[in-house]
């Protein structure tokens, strides 16, 4: 492999499986395709098992959570056809024709599968279980299955259904108003999910607008919803297959525009990515940071199925700390462990505090990118909902080590990225990496191909 960038993968057992190793002082330039959307792809698969016909989905994201919610429709007797790369074609027949699963649904690490499928699940007429790996177990659902339990569902669980595995068994539904106070796209989601077969009108409200890709497609495959600021009513619907192309996943490419803003004398091209308003935060933090080299260029036409999608070119720019304003935080959730890393690269410090849904994600997000940081030589205070990170400018006074990823996929991917920032006699270890796959599948491969 050309330049000064190793990623060396070794399997070995106990918890932490994988390692990647990135040596500093590298050069960052290039194109790439970052793979499609992974909540629009869960969301595609998901519609289109529920929607009665064929369904043909381009772009969709192979990575482990996305497979596994395709496992779990083909369990319900969605037969699935690969005919090439990245396009999918399911034949449903429809939410009433879904079959009792013979086995347990297992959706291994992803809560986004797990929450909707809770919603899809609680409407229907046969038994289900549902469950995933030690790290989702842990994960809170009664914000799901409370709402869900509302509209007349039977779920049980430990601690009456707060945690996996749970046991559905599908019932006739009925409409509910509902708060999300969670600011959880997954929570509304899950929600009008089970709206689409429940009696009577379903709505719910939002205190700031989540991401919107259920209320976007349910219009594409025929299902009737009406979004009125930030309340999202969904009528009782009977959907039909459509084609879905699925965009770029704006979550995978952040890490490439914080890595291209980091690299003095970096070009660095994106292409096909998607840019849904509820999505896109982050440049608007890295803005507000003094960030004045990242430029979007809509496509033409200039969205798939309701989602824009462009292409972002990123070069090098010195960046500011500052207090991030509360409003933004839903809209970044996912993008925060990339942030932390760009604010300790950035000159002051960086505040970002109404983010305590971190520490009930894969891992505890916070806790993990503080000790993270910390172990490179980056003064991070930890709080309940947030951090303060003290940046130390494009220059930064830091060392290599050896990181614990706590197996989470953003915190992994975030380390590699501050370590293409080293001196250039240093490295950093990253442990846990092989969850990588359950969202960015081939990200050495594109990494490698841009860092030199």
């Amino acid at each position: 492999m050309a330049g000064r960038t190793d990623f060396l993968k070794e399997k070995k057992g106990g918890p932490d499986q994988g390692r990647m190793m990135v040596r500093g002082g590298n050069h960052v330039h290039g194109t790439i395709v970052v793979p499609g959307d992974k909540s629009i792809s869960h969301r595609s698969v998901i519609l289109g098992g529920i929607a009665e016909g064929t369904t043909r989905i381009e772009g969709f994201l192979q990575s482990d959570d996305c497979l596994n919610t395709l496992k779990a429709f083909q369990s319900l007797g969605v037969s699935v056809n690969r005919p090439e790369g990245s396009v999918l074609l399911l034949e449903s027949p429809g939410f009433r024709g879904l079959k009792e699963p013979q086995d347990v649904l297992d959706f291994g690490n992803s809560g986004t599968a797990v929450r909707l499928m809770c919603g899809v699940l609680a409407g229907s007429s046969f038994f289900s279980v549902l469950t995933g790996d030690q790290s989702l177990r842990t994960r809170p659902m009664a914000r799901v299955t409370d709402p869900l339990k509302r509209m007349g569902a039977h779920i049980d669980g430990p601690e009456m259904g707060k945690r996996l595995p749970l046991a559905i068994r599908g019932v006739g539904l009925s409409g509910i108003n509902h708060f999300n106070s969670h600011k959880s796209a997954q929570v509304k989601s899950a929600i009008l999910l089970a709206g689409l077969n429940a009696t009577g009108p379903t709505i719910v409200e939002e205190p700031v607008a989540t991401r919107d890709h259920t209320e976007r497609m349910i219009p594409v495959f025929g299902g009737s919803i009406r979004r009125d600021g930030q309340t999202s009513t969904v009528q009782p619907s009977r959907l039909k297959g459509c084609n879905i192309r699925v965009p770029g996943d704006f979550s995978s490419a952040a890490f490439f525009i914080v890595l291209g803003l980091l690299t003095p004398g970096s070009n660095l091209r994106l292409e096909g990515v998607g840019l849904n308003p509820t999505r896109t935060a982050l440049i608007t933090v890295l803005n507000a940071m003094g960030a004045r080299s990242i430029q979007v260029t809509p496509s033409t036409p200039d969205s798939v199925e309701g989602e824009p999608y462009g292409t972002l070119d990123i070069g090098f720019s010195e960046l500011t700390g500052i207090d991030v304003p509360l409003e933004w935080i839903p809209n970044m959730i996912d993008e925060i462990p990339i942030l932390a890393v760009a604010a300790a690269f950035a000159r002051g410090t960086t505040r970002i505090r109404g983010a305590a849904e971190l520490r009930v994600k894969e891992s505890d997000r916070l806790r993990g990118i503080s000790e993270a940081l910390s172990a490179v030589g980056i003064r991070v205070k930890e709080f309940p909902d947030g951090l303060a990170i003290e940046g130390q400018g494009p220059k930064p006074r830091i060392s290599g080590a050896v990181v614990q990823s706590l197996n989470d996929h953003r915190i992994a991917m975030s380390m590699a990225v501050l370590g293409t920032r080293l001196p250039a006699e240093e490295q950093i270890a990253i442990l846990g990496t092989d969850y990588i796959s359950t969202s960015f599948p081939g990200f050495t491969k594109l990494f490698s191909q841009v860092v030199s």
